[in-house]
């Protein structure tokens, strides 16, 4: 049996609870410093969750505490350098900016006080410390926001386990819901594209338009992950909304890694082949990624613009993600309130239903 203090209570008395609810948000984490020494630890946790890399286990503690935690961290270390701000990582001050909007709008929208809070699935602040917190202050209804658009199990299906995993800890768990994905919400792809047609009306049309979608290796899709169908069909629903057609918006993958097959076509290629046809101007944009994080503001906007000018083109233009936009803002406060239906906390305001 286990001890009574093996588990986390919950605040107040079991018989005088806060009525509350939250939305956990959940990103994939980042590095606490631009460093060699703050980034292998991180690389560490994220290349060593099963979802993310689903080799024997002996095989892959081998390679990646032999080889690549000897070698990767310092040369991630400079690529968190380039885009490294005062403020710290911009991807965890743009969620955090994120989240503080969400928490704005779902307190004017919502009958009932809501909490936002944030977590990262690597690194701080973690996924079961933001959960223990959300538990000794008394919240009793949780849905989790994975910032992932499209689901895949190496990004939402690992958030499942780290929430699964915090859950085994509490005496007394919340009403859990979690939102699976929003690849082909109305409202999100509306988003995306208002905020291409706003990066057009100021810089001007490029010749193609490149969706740049993170990869993952084609043996995952075979064994059953939704991802690739579900960034087709974020590319096909911009496609309809920007009404262009398949020559004017392609479709790539970006950021693989190791030896294995990974989704095609892939990012780098298809910006050199693209230049080394006569495109001059590319626009590109990265609608997988909620927040700009490494893997668009050096990847992207610096490394693929470097292929590109180099294959003979002469500008790629990076369209940011949609960060605390209102529009974001807003398409994820709808989409919380529509998931949390039935919880009286998420009844619009003026709502009188019990």
């Amino acid at each position: 049996m286990p001890r009574s203090d093996d588990y986390t209570g919950v605040a107040g008395t079991s018989r005088e609870l806060p009525v509350q609810a939250a939305v956990l948000l959940v990103n994939l984490g980042t590095p606490e410093a631009p460093t060699a020494k703050a980034v292998r630890p991180y690389l560490a946790q994220f290349l060593g969750d099963r979802r993310v890399i689903d080799y024997p286990r002996w095989l892959w503690w081998l390679i990646l505490h032999g080889v690549i935690l000897r070698v990767r961290p310092a040369r991630s270390a400079h690529a968190y350098q380039r885009i490294w701000t005062p403020e710290g990582s911009p991807l965890r001050v743009g969620s955090e900016a994120l989240a503080a909007r969400l928490q704005e709008k779902l307190s004017q929208a919502c009958r009932e006080p809501v909490r936002v809070v944030l977590a990262m699935r690597y690194g701080q602040p973690s996924v079961p410390s933001q959960i223990e917190r959300l538990q000794r202050e008394g919240v009793r209804r949780l849905l989790v926001l994975p910032l992932y658009p499209q689901y895949s199990a190496t990004s939402t299906g690992s958030v499942l386990d780290a929430v699964a995993e915090a859950m085994q800890s509490l005496r007394w768990p919340p009403e859990l819901r979690l939102i699976n994905d929003y690849h082909d919400d109305p409202a999100h792809i509306d988003a995306l594209a208002r905020s291409i047609e706003q990066h057009w009306a100021t810089r001007g049309r490029g010749e193609r338009l490149l969706l740049s979608f993170h990869g993952i290796p084609e043996r995952y899709v075979r064994e059953g992950d939704p991802y690739f169908d579900q960034c087709q069909a974020t590319a096909g629903a911009l496609r309809q909304r920007l009404a262009l057609d398949e020559s004017q918006m392609l479709v790539s993958f970006q950021s693989r890694v190791g030896r294995e097959s990974w989704l095609h076509p892939y990012t780098d290629a298809t910006v050199r082949e693209l230049a080394a046809s006569g495109v001059k101007t590319l626009d590109v944009a990265c609608p997988g990624f909620a927040v700009d994080c490494l893997e668009t503001l050096e990847e992207i906007a610096m490394q693929n613009n470097d292929f590109f000018r180099e294959a003979g083109g002469s500008e790629l233009r990076y369209i940011p993600a949609l960060n605390d936009t209102p529009d974001q803002v807003d398409s994820l406060a709808a989409l919380v309130m529509r998931h949390g239906g039935g919880w009286k906390d998420f009844a619009p305001r003026g709502d009188s239903t019990p």
